[in-house]
């Protein structure tokens, strides 16, 4: 069958994608998403994922001439398409110059094109057009909540076939959607960029999820995490952990938010840093302890706060050099919002990319957690604390005589360095009693596999294994 302009009107979705818009029309005309772009000339090939499959965030720039064919087979007029289409109008550089009138179209990835793209809710885009096809649409995080119908929209960028998350039974996520709508409006009072301010809200606290596996208190995060996934994540928790993350933690991250936009709070700060008299950030101050609070933990304050070379820590940073007036200028040493890209918080595709490879390894189809003892876990991390207490005492002493001094750094140096090793040991016994090859460990800490296997064996034995 081949279309003919105008049998049919096919409107636009608000935020929808174009390539999205080419496949609903292919729908209702009864043809394959393939046939009606042929329709097109194309100088590149479709984006597909790393196993060969069609990525649903592929997004379709177009020329005048296909602009004009792709209205004419939608029975709209590109008015309409501006103004729905976030990607209408963009030009690329591998589109053939405008001549003779040839429909043409490159492809493109949507993120890079426009920014965050998401499954359109299903049930939505049936009740709008009647058929049940597939809408992918640009979406910001903090608005992924239907409110309608209960359903989290995932990234469409993941090479992973869930469209969205079913929250009916968390309500404090659909509240935190509709509470974000003054959030933003406070930060651009503020002089700031909503959209910065929630990419670091949501810096801070995917860092917190990432440490939450050792936080014995938390049960907020659990609870929901197991709705999300139908009633029980046990049985691919880490994959779960990665595909429910945004939603399942999105009531913190406009917690946070709002806590990073409060002026008290920012006060805060300045009187933990010394205000008028520097010092180091303490491990008790009134501003990690607040935020705690505000988010539902009391307790996570001293872990904040101690959360040294994270985006919090950053922030606070920000804060106190605006305040004291020190730096070079304007930029993003005084910028508090301006987020590093190692804080950045990793996406769904990328953590199931490296999730996959992982469980290609050998020992990696378990999770640390549930492979080593909870007294082993905890003896590795109370020596690795020990070690980075017993650094931070030796930056403040290194006044007074010089042979003190040396003595002093040398001897503290020496005890850092016999925890450090102490907390690798225990580690790699831990790895390979839960699979991980000997080989694989010797390789990642540049020794004979034999002198590491009698390493291990004498640490055994000094800790009475």
């Amino acid at each position: 069958m081949t279309p003919y302009p105008g049998l049919l009107r096919i409107a636009p979705l608000q935020g929808e994608t174009t390539s999205s818009l080419i496949c609903r029309t292919a729908s209702r005309y009864g043809l394959e998403a393939k046939g009606l772009r042929s329709y097109w000339q194309w100088p590149n090939q479709q984006p597909k994922h790393e196993g060969g499959a069609c990525r649903a965030d592929a997004e379709v720039v177009l020329n005048t001439a296909g602009r004009r064919l792709l209205t004419s087979l939608c029975g709209t007029g590109e008015d309409v398409a501006a103004r729905a289409l976030p990607s209408w109008g963009q030009q690329d550089a591998k589109l053939p110059a405008e001549k003779d009138g040839v429909p043409s179209a490159v492809w493109r990835i949507g993120g890079v094109v426009v920014g965050p793209v998401a499954f359109g809710c299903g049930l939505c885009t049936a009740q709008r057009t009647g058929t049940v096809v597939r809408a992918v649409r640009y979406v910001p995080r903090w608005d992924r909540v239907c409110v309608r119908h209960g359903r989290w929209l995932l990234d469409a960028d993941a090479d992973q076939p869930r469209e969205y998350l079913d929250v009916r039974r968390l309500p404090e996520v659909v509240a935190a959607q509709r509470r974000w709508a003054s959030v933003g409006r406070r930060a651009v009072r503020a002089g700031a960029e909503p959209a910065r301010v929630f990419a670091l809200a949501r810096a801070v606290v995917a860092r917190w999820w990432e440490g939450a596996y050792g936080w014995e208190r938390e049960t907020v995060w659990p609870r929901r995490l197991h709705l999300v996934a139908g009633g029980d994540a046990g049985g691919d928790l880490e994959w779960w952990r990665i595909v429910g993350r945004d939603a399942v933690v999105f009531p913190e991250v406009v917690a946070v938010a709002e806590v990073l936009l409060d002026p008290g709070m920012a006060e805060l700060v300045w009187a933990d840093s010394g205000a008028g008299r520097p010092r180091a950030l303490p491990a008790d101050g009134l501003f990690c302890r607040r935020l705690g609070e505000r988010v539902g933990r009391p307790w996570l304050g001293p872990l904040a706060a101690t959360d040294h070379g994270g985006p919090l820590i950053a922030w606070m940073g920000g804060v106190i050099r605006r305040r004291r007036g020190v730096g070079g200028p304007p930029g993003y040493d005084n910028d508090p919002w301006w987020l590093r890209q190692e804080h950045q918080a990793a996406t769904m595709a990328g953590r199931l990319r490296v999730l996959g490879k992982e469980k290609k390894a050998p020992g990696s189809g378990t999770m640390w957690r549930a492979t080593v003892p909870a007294e082993q876990r905890m003896l590795i991390t109370r020596t690795i604390e020990s070690a980075e207490e017993q650094l931070i005492q030796l930056r403040g002493s290194q006044t007074g005589p010089t042979a003190e001094v040396t003595r002093l750094l040398l001897r503290g140096l020496g005890h850092s360095a016999g925890l450090i090793e102490a907390a690798w040991k225990r580690t790699a016994v831990a790895a390979v009693n839960g699979g991980v090859p000997l080989e694989d460990m010797a390789r990642w800490v540049d020794m004979p596999a034999e002198t590491l296997r009698r390493m291990m064996t004498a640490g055994k034995r000094e800790d009475g294994g």
